[in-house]
């Protein structure tokens, strides 16, 4: 989950008073203080948003390794140094480096902002999910010299309710666009393109009927068109991926081509990584998995090296058992599905 943080700077400090002192004697005196005074105003806080992220993994290189790892890639993206909090291309900075504490000279770890940064605690509870023994959260409070995980001190910067306030705001990357969960909801059109699903199935199976109704939900105000071509309802046969790819490729080719396309998003509906790669290789923005990768763990890969974003739904088993006595057992169900749909997600 990313965040599109504005004004980072002011957040970490109320307003304050202050004092600077001012002298020249070369050239242009009083112009230079103007221009002082311009620089002055703009410095800092006048610049682009920042969009915030944070990510997960492992690594074998040593601590300084690694920072001098990012530093060169840093580098390589863009980065000369500037103003301390100024626009930058990148910055990548070291939270937390598995259960070790750092300080030295040129890294301190765990990252010794973190407690009062909101757009740097926000992608890393998003990454935790609910979870508040999950290694990352033990390290922190192993290491910490804050009192409370990463969840209360969120919640003391004020959580949940300052997301689509105060300059921070969830976005969505698709293509070159960030989609803003603040602005407005948006509405997926569903076009089914198979004989057997069991609201629609038959409708639009040839071309030109699919195209038709993409135009007809686009003019109704859906700005995600939604295609499947494998029926999922329970107990439906499964398509091999080249009798989905009949099924999808005519149609896909057709619908990236309408002008009612223009400023529109696609997205498939497939659990396959084949059928998905060659989605995306024709148009589609987002890959839609029913399994949420469990029907076929390739597609995680797909997702990951296409770049485009991967919707995870929550599935127990398959079409053919999901309506077995076993897969319909649940105490909590909000609960349990956040939680199983969370493990899809760690893998």
């Amino acid at each position: 989950m990313l965040l599109h943080a504005k004004d980072s700077l002011r957040k970490m400090f109320s307003d304050q008073e202050i004092v600077i002192a001012m002298g020249s004697n070369v050239g242009d005196r009083v112009s230079t203080f103007d221009r002082a005074l311009q620089m002055m105003k703009s410095s800092v806080t006048d610049q682009p948003r920042f969009l915030n992220s944070a990510i997960r993994g492992t690594t074998r290189l040593g601590p300084h390794e690694l920072l001098k790892k990012l530093k060169e890639i840093e580098k390589d993206i863009g980065r000369t140094g500037g103003i301390r909090y100024g626009p930058r291309p990148i910055d990548l900075d070291i939270l937390l480096y598995g259960s070790n504490l750092i300080d030295s000279e040129t890294l301190i770890v765990p990252h010794e902002r973190i407690q009062e940064r909101p757009f740097v605690l926000a992608p890393l509870v998003d990454l935790l999910g609910t979870s508040t023994d999950d290694v990352v959260e033990t390290s922190w409070h192993s290491l910490s010299k804050c009192s409370g995980g990463f969840f209360e001190l969120w919640n003391k910067l004020g959580g949940e309710s300052i997301i689509g306030t105060e300059g921070i705001k969830r976005v969505l990357p698709v293509g070159n666009r960030l989609l803003d969960w603040h602005e407005r909801t948006l509405v997926m059109g569903i076009l089914n393109v198979t004989p057997d699903t069991f609201s629609d199935g038959g409708k639009f199976q040839e071309v030109e009927a699919a195209i038709s109704q993409a135009k007809l939900l686009i003019s109704e105000g859906a700005d995600i068109i939604d295609i499947g071509a494998q029926s999922t309802r329970p107990f439906a046969k499964r398509l091999s991926p080249k009798e989905e790819l009949e099924r999808l490729i005519p149609i896909l080719d057709e619908i990236t081509k309408i002008p009612e396309m223009e400023g529109k998003l696609l997205s498939v509906d497939t659990f396959y990584a084949e059928v998905a790669a060659e989605a995306v290789k024709r148009g589609v923005h987002i890959i839609n998995d029913v399994s949420g990768g469990k029907l076929d763990p390739r597609i995680l890969k797909v997702a990951a090296e296409s770049g485009v974003p991967y919707v995870i739904l929550h599935m127990r088993g398959d079409p053919s058992t999901m309506q077995s006595e076993k897969n319909l057992q649940y105490g909590d169900v909000c609960k349990e599905v956040a939680s199983e749909l969370y493990a899809q997600v760690r893998g």
